[in-house]
């Protein structure tokens, strides 16, 4: 199953609970695979294989991308011969707003938006 990130930032702890170390934090629309359940805790894998565990409360359904290239070109409409808009590095995380073939509408938690080629994000 796949969750993304519903606050400003989560911490991602060892294991399945507050008394475990945070190993890092994300920020809203992360995307995580969920591995498996434990209590209110799942377990996930991330975009680059990393695994931690972060509490049901901080996960939603709402659908998310996360950059995998260094330079990423964000579109005006979906496809190359719209003008470029803005550029992202690798690992930022959007919103899916929707799907048009091959290309995403996204959108960053700053409010910006565009279309993204969908081999660009995981």
């Amino acid at each position: 199953e796949r969750l993304s990130i519903k606050v400003p930032k989560a911490n991602i702890r060892s294991g399945p609970g507050t008394k475990y170390e945070i190993i890092w934090q994300v920020g809203i629309y992360y995307p995580v695979q969920i591995i498996k359940k434990s209590g209110h805790w799942y377990q996930f894998s991330d975009y680059e294989g990393d695994a931690g565990w972060i509490s049901d409360k901080l996960l939603g359904k709402q659908a998310t991308v996360i950059t995998v290239k260094d330079k990423c070109n964000v579109r005006s409409g979906p496809a190359t011969k719209y003008p470029v808009i803005f550029t992202t590095e690798k690992g930022v995380a959007f919103k899916v707003l929707k799907k048009q073939g091959k290309w995403i509408k996204i959108q960053h938690p700053d409010g910006d938006q565009g279309w993204i080629y969908k081999t660009l994000v995981w």
